[in-house]
């Protein structure tokens, strides 16, 4: 769990990695020691690693993790393969848990392959340790609904949400109807609504 410290005087918060749990899969021995020296900067002291898909599954299988680092390809298999059987395994709560994958290679389709299997981001190589940072802080912040579907299940893939399309019906329970209904007050006039948006000059 990534922990916001109370700020110092003046100060801005630190964020406390120390009692997250990070597995890093990857099967080129020096990229694991890239990522675990990366980590161990930003302060985080539990790092498992995994240099082949099975490691990783046993290793999710057996303990909690609170992020996981995957290679798109490991040992020439995917890694894309390792997210979807995580995100439809039944292990609560390393399913919901975020997975960043890392890729040396990162066209469009790269890009909807990671989406598409339940991955949270993608890092392109070679790695910067203030973009894997800003990665793991902003999910951390939360905001992604996980949603389980048929044929896809992890955080939603809508960044910027504009509503149902058009003409369309929503396929989510959250979704609401484009059509509006009958107004059940009066419509405010130009004046009312300008008093409602003016700044108001406040005496303190």
């Amino acid at each position: 769990m990534v922990v916001a410290d109370k700020p110092a005087a003046g100060g801005s918060a630190r964020i406390n990695l120390r009692n997250v749990t990070v597995l890093c899969v990857d099967s080129n021995s020096l990229g694991l020691d890239v990522l675990g020296q990366m980590l161990m900067g930003f302060g985080v002291e539990r790092i498992r690693r995994a240099p082949t898909l099975e490691d990783a599954k046993s290793v999710l299988s057996r303990e909690q993790i609170d992020f996981t680092l995957v290679d798109s390809t490991v040992n020439e298999e995917s890694g894309y393969e390792l997210v979807r059987w995580l995100r439809q395994s039944t292990l609560d709560p390393n399913r919901f848990a975020p997975v960043i994958v890392t890729s040396s290679h990162t066209p469009q389709s790269e890009i909807a392959s990671a989406r598409d299997c339940g991955a949270n981001f993608v890092v392109a190589k070679p790695l910067s340790p203030s973009v894997l940072m800003q990665r793991m802080l902003w999910i951390s912040k939360g905001g992604r609904q996980f949603v389980e579907a048929a044929k896809y299940v992890g955080p939603d893939r809508r960044f910027k949400y504009d509503g149902v399309p058009e003409g369309t019906k929503g396929r989510r329970a959250s979704d609401l109807s484009t059509a509006l209904g009958a107004a059940k007050e009066p419509n405010l006039d130009q004046e009312q609504i300008n008093s409602v948006l003016k700044p108001q000059k406040v005496a303190l």
